[in-house]
């Protein structure tokens, strides 16, 4: 195809290394500055475009697909206050390590600063929550610069999704025209073959592990890294010990292998301690392996001053999402390995011991090789009890409260299905309430700054991306920030079911020594709203169900991810009668152990 201009001849060599690179998708709003882009994209056969109105769901729907996948969705957006509509994602992106690359289209140099119509200073607007940004010049039909593009695209890519994953700003000012329309001699005609060919003809393998049809222009290959041997026998004789623990925190999207995981510990013995989110809470290893998910709800110094203490404490992945754990790993004195494969210091309670720098599911490997540790089976025992007191408190508890929709909700979730849950209350009772089970259920989160903007944006981004069953757990306050980005259930061709726990404003706030103090708890921290979301069902196209009790919900949930379309199931809780039922459930368990 001829580029009409150079505006067409740089969009479409972008793009079309984009594609080169592995990118199979991209999120674009519409905009004038951004023509070009979004012409090249649009007529890329190899690229699925989203269309999304508004910036900030286009940026988390983004997000969510990296999450999923860990592999770049592209973002494109005009000039102006629509860049500025990404920076919530691209700081959750920066913080929980997802691949991100924003495509900002800008006035040319001349009018910024200008007081021109719709600009702003794009640039470095994102700060240091980037692993990379660059102005790209301007447009021109020139071979250096053309391979000059190239590179940089393969750079963002690599930048994107190196070991420390996350977002990439490229700032892409055009002048006009800005349409596919003719501007003679503005294209030589043998630059044509090199923007559409790139280097070479031929077939190539991906960084990602792919095949494409044509290679890019720098093909990209990354390791995994590793320690010398002498480093792992180290380590090894660490974990060398009778008491310890194997300590998951949220994963990054490059999961970690259960496998590995569990030949650790049956090396060494250790209980693995599982974060909802860390990827080995759910899967058929909990089967063969001593995966504890209870240990929010019995970490007590009531309960853990009868326990000796752990010697070694093996870490990885991000903090873990308890807080009671992370209290007990501080108290506990114990050596605390933390593994990281970017050597990242995620450890904010400051009792860290060593930080090693290494792939955890390779390092884990290796270390189940060479260790043979000793009998741990009394230590093993202290931590099955309290899981199963844990379990059974749980289990006998049938009243409705919101741990308990968490708990039902991965229950009776189809297999396989990709759980996103909110921030707020919603990930804290998944941790606490969903017992390990060997069920294929893939939960994610927004844990990285844990805000409760653009949730239903990200999970619905992280549905578009895998042919498992979507369910999203959310808050009502989380909901009302994003009901916009229920546009992608239709738009984008997603079919979710969303359980909206509605406790009328700010349940968690229950939690802290500020509901003592009323006035102002109600009005300022609260916040009742009193809205009624079921237009919002009608609005956006899905069905809907409102419900009051557990066998309610139970009966309107399996109702919904068993039928066709996407549902939203409300259930209208009480937060104060929630979080009694959550702590007199810990103060039954405490007790029980304590005892």
């Amino acid at each position: 195809m001829d580029a009409p201009n150079r505006n067409m001849l740089w969009a479409r060599a972008l793009v079309d290394e984009l594609a080169r690179g592995g990118v199979t998708a991209a999120c674009v709003s519409p905009g004038s500055r951004s023509t070009p882009l979004t012409v090249a994209f649009a007529e890329h056969e190899d690229i699925q475009v989203f269309s999304h109105l508004d910036e900030r769901s286009a940026a988390y729907f983004a997000l969510g697909r990296a999450r999923r996948t860990g592999e770049v969705t592209p973002l494109v957006c005009t000039s102006g206050t629509a860049a500025a509509n990404y920076h919530p994602a691209v700081l959750e992106a920066d913080q929980s390590r997802v691949p991100l690359l924003a495509l900002t289209a800008d006035r040319p140099p001349e009018l910024r600063d200008s007081g021109a119509n719709q600009t702003a200073d794009q640039e470095k607007l994102y700060g240091d929550a980037v692993r990379w940004y660059t102005d790209l010049p301007e447009p021109e039909a020139e071979p250096r610069k053309l391979r000059s593009l190239r590179t940089t695209v393969a750079r963002a890519l690599a930048e994107a999704e190196g070991t420390n994953a996350g977002p990439v700003h490229l700032n892409c000012p055009f002048r006009k025209p800005l349409e596919p329309v003719e501007v003679p001699g503005d294209v030589p005609e043998q630059l044509e073959a090199l923007a559409a060919e790139g280097r070479t003809a031929g077939s190539a393998t991906t960084a990602r592990g792919g095949s494409r049809a044509k290679p890019a222009f720098v093909e990209r290959r990354a390791g995994e890294m590793e320690l010398a041997d002498e480093d792992i026998r180290a380590i090894a004789d660490e974990l060398a010990v009778e008491r310890g623990l194997i300590v998951a925190g949220p994963a990054d999207p490059t999961e970690i292998d259960p496998e590995s995981i569990v030949a650790l510990s049956h090396a060494t013995g250790f209980p693995i301690l599982a974060d909802a989110l860390s990827g080995l809470r759910f899967g058929g290893h909990t089967r063969v392996a001593p995966v504890l998910g209870g240990y929010d709800g019995y970490l007590a110094e009531a309960v853990t001053a009868n326990w000796p203490e752990p010697e070694t404490v093996l870490r990885m992945g991000a903090s873990p999402t308890s807080k009671p754990l992370r209290k007990y790993l501080a108290r506990s004195g114990a050596r605390q390995i933390v593994v990281d494969p970017a050597g990242g210091w995620r450890e904010a309670e400051f009792t860290a011991t060593d930080l090693v720098t290494a792939d955890p599911s390779r390092l884990a490997a290796a270390l189940s090789r060479v260790i043979t540790g000793p009998d741990s089976a009394d230590w093993r025992q202290y931590w099955a009890e309290a899981e199963q007191t844990h379990w059974d408190a749980v289990d006998e508890q049938a009243e409705l409260f919101e741990g308990g929709i968490l708990a039902e909700t991965v229950e009776r979730a189809p297999e396989p299905t990709t759980l996103f849950v909110s921030n707020s209350m919603p990930v804290r009772d998944l941790d606490r309430f969903a017992s390990p089970s060997p069920d294929a259920v893939t939960a994610l989160g927004n844990r990285g700054v844990s805000g409760i903007d653009g949730i239903t944006s990200t999970a619905l981004g992280a549905g578009s991306a895998t042919t498992d069953d979507l369910t999203l757990v959310i808050g009502d306050l989380a909901y009302y920030h994003d009901m916009n980005g229920l546009l992608a259930v239709t738009r984008c061709d997603v079919d979710a079911t969303i359980v909206i726990i509605n406790n009328d404003g700010g349940g968690i706030f229950h939690m802290l020594p500020i509901e003592s103090f009323d006035p102002p708890f109600t009005a300022q921290f609260k916040t009742p709203h009193g809205l009624d979301f079921e237009p919002s069902s009608e609005l956006y196209g899905l069905e809907y169900a409102r419900v009051e009790s557990r066998d309610a919900f139970t009966e309107a949930y399996s109702e919904a991810v068993h039928s066709d379309g996407s549902h939203i199931v409300e259930v209208v809780i009480d937060a104060a009668d929630s979080h009694a039922i959550r702590d007199e459930l810990e103060e039954q368990v405490i007790e029980a152990l304590s005892a």
